[in-house]
C-alpha cells in the first residue's frame, strides 16, 4: 500500500503567512496546557499512581471522541494507530508521570526539553528532512534556556526519574516523526486520528495499569478535578490542536513548540507555589522563548 504523505496542507507556498501563524499559535496551546501537568500531578493527584493518571487522561477522551465521530481504522491503520497511540500516549503518559513524581518539576521539564533534538535526529532517516543549522541551533538554545529556568542548585537527580524523562522524550519524539511520516488516510480528519490514538494509547495502558498498580487509588474532590483537567483539556482538547498542527507545520518547528511546556510549568511554580525566579531564570525564559520563535521563523 502506498503511503499518502503528499505535501500536508499548510506547508505549500500557497499557504499564507497569517494562516501558518494562526495554526502555530493554536498548536502552541497544546504544550502550554501540558505544562500544567507537573503542578496538577504534585498538588492534586494521589501519589504513586502514574499509570492510572495516564489511563484516565487517554481512554475516556478517546472513547468519547470515537463515539461522536463513529469511524474506525481500516487496513494498515489498525497497527499504525496502535503504534502511534503507544508512542505518543501509552508509553509517553506513564513515563511523564513517573518523571513528574520522582524529579522536581524543573528537572523533569529539562529532561523533556531534549525532545526537539531527538526529533531532529529521527527526522533525517525517517522523513529525509535535513535540519538547517539554524533549527539545530535553536533546539540546543531552547534546551539550554529551559535548563537555566528550572535547574536550581538543589535539583535532585533521581536516576529512575531521569530515565523515565528521557524515555518519555524519546517515545514522544518517535511518535511525532512517525505521525508526520504516515500522515492520515485519505479523507480522515485530525479529529478521527486523535480518537484512534487516544483510544489505542488507553488500551495499551489498561492492562499495564492494573498489573503494576493494582486497584485504583481513592479519589477525592481535588483529585477528581485534576483528572478531569488532564483528560478533557490536557488530553482531548490539547491533542486535537497538536495533531492538527503536526499535519501542517514543519516537524522540527512543531517539536520546538514543546519547549513551552516546561516554561509554563516553571511560570506556574513561581505564580502559585512561590518558587523563586532570579535573573538566571529570567534569562532562561528569554532564551527558551527566543528559541521557540526562532524555530518557527527559520526556513528549511
Amino acid at each position: 500500500m502506498h503511503d499518502h504523505h503528499a505535501r500536508a496542507p499548510g506547508t505549500g507556498p500557497a499557504t499564507s503567512t497569517a494562516g501558518t501563524a494562526g495554526i502555530t499559535a493554536l498548536t502552541a496551546l497544546a504544550p502550554a496546557v501540558w505544562g500544567t501537568t507537573y503542578l496538577v500531578t504534585t498538588e492534586l493527584l494521589p501519589p504513586g499512581h502514574p499509570l492510572f493518571a495516564g489511563l484516565l487522561r487517554a481512554l475516556p477522551a478517546g472513547l468519547l471522541l470515537l463515539l461522536v465521530l463513529r469511524r474506525l481504522p481500516t487496513g494498515v491503520w489498525w497497527w499504525r494507530s496502535l503504534a502511534l497511540g503507544a508512542l505518543n500516549i501509552g508509553l509517553f503518559f506513564p513515563l511523564l508521570f513517573v518523571a513528574a513524581e520522582r524529579l522536581p518539576g524543573g528537572v523533569a521539564a529539562t529532561v523533556g526539553a531534549v525532545q526537539p533534538l531527538l526529533v531532529i535526529g529521527l527526522a533525517l532517516p525517517l522523513l529525509r528532512e535535513r535540519p538547517t543549522a539554524a533549527r539545530v541551533g535553536w533546539a540546543v538554545a531552547g534546551a539550554g534556556g529551559v535548563a537555566l529556568v528550572v535547574l536550581g542548585p538543589d535539583a535532585r537527580l533521581d536516576p529512575v526519574g531521569l530515565l523515565a524523562g528521557l524515555g518519555g522524550a524519546l517515545s514522544m519524539a518517535a511518535g511525532v516523526v512517525l505521525t508526520r511520516r504516515w500522515g492520515r488516510p485519505e479523507g480522515v480528519g485530525s479529529g478521527v486520528l486523535v480518537s484512534w490514538l487516544l483510544t489505542a494509547g488507553g488500551v495499551v495502558l489498561l492492562p499495564t495499569t492494573f498489573l503494576v498498580e493494582g486497584a485504583p487509588p481513592a479519589i477525592d474532590g481535588a483529585a477528581a478535578g485534576g483528572y478531569l483537567w488532564l483528560g478533557a483539556v490536557g488530553g482531548l482538547a490539547a491533542y486535537l490542536l497538536w495533531f492538527r498542527g503536526l499535519g501542517s507545520l514543519p516537524v522540527v518547528a512543531t517539536a520546538l513548540l514543546g519547549l513551552l511546556s516546561p516554561v509554563v510549568a516553571a511560570g506556574l511554580g513561581w505564580l502559585l507555589l512561590g518558587q523563586a525566579l532570579g535573573p538566571v531564570q529570567l534569562a532562561g525564559f528569554g532564551l527558551a522563548l527566543a528559541a521557540i520563535l526562532g524555530g518557527q521563523l527559520a526556513r528549511r
